[in-house]
């Protein structure tokens, strides 16, 4: 006769051997987008069972499921956001945060600014550059269901050439000297070894500075910074550990140079000459433009030297934008947050239109087309088998693209982060 404790003992083991079956959850509402067909169907019915999409518009839903009902709202894919600085917040002061601030406190903006994006609507974003590997912590414990956040795909320490976009600068000779293993590498032998730094300490992505930018102090905003020699070293190690290489690039000689070398984006992409163009076209590139920060950046609140760089930039940036979208070069969204205030990502939306593309176009850039350039095939569509990772917005983006700024529900995982 087996005693009390042998028999409990027994039940636990069950219980730890038989997971649990989550309870099917039904979302409802007016409409839902085919982002690939560009239809909206009506109604809309999304069966979720296990984190996942299991159908979509049955003829027949699960008895004794939980049923969202959202009304006057239309269902799209979780969005994603290609180009994010979680624990960046742009401040007057923003050069001394390097020396005033810790890396706990990076950590604490980024959970805050994380949870602020999710509710925002974006399930999945890429973090292209931070210290101290906070976005790999950040992905970790998003992972990890520890914080309200994003899907996190990061990148460590953006690379830079000694004294280039992404080395601090501004500061005395000796303070802030970085090494490879904190991105700033030069030469073949340097850029391989921070490239297998990153890899070895989880970025999923790596990114490098090809070329100036706008708020760092070196005085061109568009001069090549890597060679071309460089790039495709950084290219071929990344891509031997099947990881892609996001290329920041405002001048045209560095945008030529990292699309020869194989990158799977250009970041910004401020000034396109007809030759870069055609070359993005030919072999793939995605665009990541980051446009709306364009409008929305206070440039009286940065140092002169910087203010001046965006002055001359914001113009040229606008116009590259609209040739790349008339000559239907692969764009993918992506918002540079945390150079204005994370939330407001969804505003990019507007701004892509503005600059001629359609909102059907604007929201496959944000679902769709940031999947691909991701490599992921388990979201940016609503269909069976893929992630439950589903927003809903009032009305119809269709008719009006601002609806997006005005996400009422987030379901990430089949968990409903936000509801009316």
């Amino acid at each position: 006769m087996p005693s009390r404790l042998s028999v409990l003992l027994c039940l636990l083991l069950l219980l730890v051997a038989i997971p649990a079956t989550a309870q099917p959850l039904i979302v409802k509402a007016d409409r839902m987008l085919d982002v690939e067909s560009g239809e909206v169907m009506s109604p809309a019915v999304v069966v979720v069972a296990e984190g996942r999409i299991q159908r979509v518009n049955p003829d027949r839903t699960p008895g004794g499921a939980e049923v969202i009902d959202l009304g006057d709202a239309t269902l799209l894919p979780g969005l994603m956001d290609m180009h994010t600085h979680l624990m960046l917040d742009l401040t007057p002061n923003m050069q001394l945060r390097m020396v005033t601030e810790t890396t706990p406190e990076w950590t604490i903006k980024g959970v805050v600014n994380a949870r602020k994006t999710l509710m925002a609507g974006f399930t999945t974003v890429r973090d292209v550059g931070s210290g101290d590997f906070v976005d790999v912590a950040l992905a970790k414990a998003s992972a990890a269901g520890r914080i309200e956040a994003p899907r996190i795909i990061p990148a460590g320490h953006a690379l830079s050439t000694t004294g280039g976009h992404g080395d601090a600068g501004g500061f005395i000779p000796g303070l802030l000297e970085a090494t490879p293993e904190q991105g700033v590498a030069d030469g073949v032998d340097e850029v391989v070894r921070a490239v297998r730094y990153q890899i070895k300490h989880g970025a999923k992505v790596i990114k490098v500075s090809a070329t100036a930018g706008v708020l760092s102090f070196e005085e061109a905003v568009g001069a090549q910074q890597y060679s071309e020699d460089e790039l495709r070293a950084i290219v071929e190690e990344a891509s031997r550990h099947g990881i892609h290489v996001a290329a920041h690039a405002h001048g045209t000689e560095g945008i030529i140079a990292a699309v020869k070398a194989g990158v799977a984006s250009i970041e910004h992409g401020s000034m396109l000459s007809d030759e870069a163009i055609a070359l993005m076209k030919e072999r793939g590139t995605y665009l990541v433009p980051t446009t709306y920060l364009v409008d929305a950046v206070d440039l009286a609140m940065l140092p002169p030297p910087i203010r001046v760089k965006g002055e001359r930039v914001i113009p040229l940036a606008k116009e590259s934008l609209r040739r790349a979208i008339a000559a239907g070069v692969n764009i993918a969204f992506g918002t540079d947050a945390g150079v204005y205030p994370h939330g407001d990502n969804a505003r990019e939306f507007a701004a892509l239109v503005d600059r001629g593309m359609t909102p059907l176009d604007a929201l496959r850039s944000a679902t769709l087309h940031a999947a691909r350039l991701l490599g992921l095939d388990d979201r940016g569509r609503l269909a069976p088998g893929l992630l439950a990772d589903l927003v809903a917005v009032p009305g119809n983006p269709l008719d009006d693209i601002r609806v997006m700024e005005d996400v009422r529900f987030v379901m990430k995982g089949g968990r409903v982060y936000k509801r009316p």
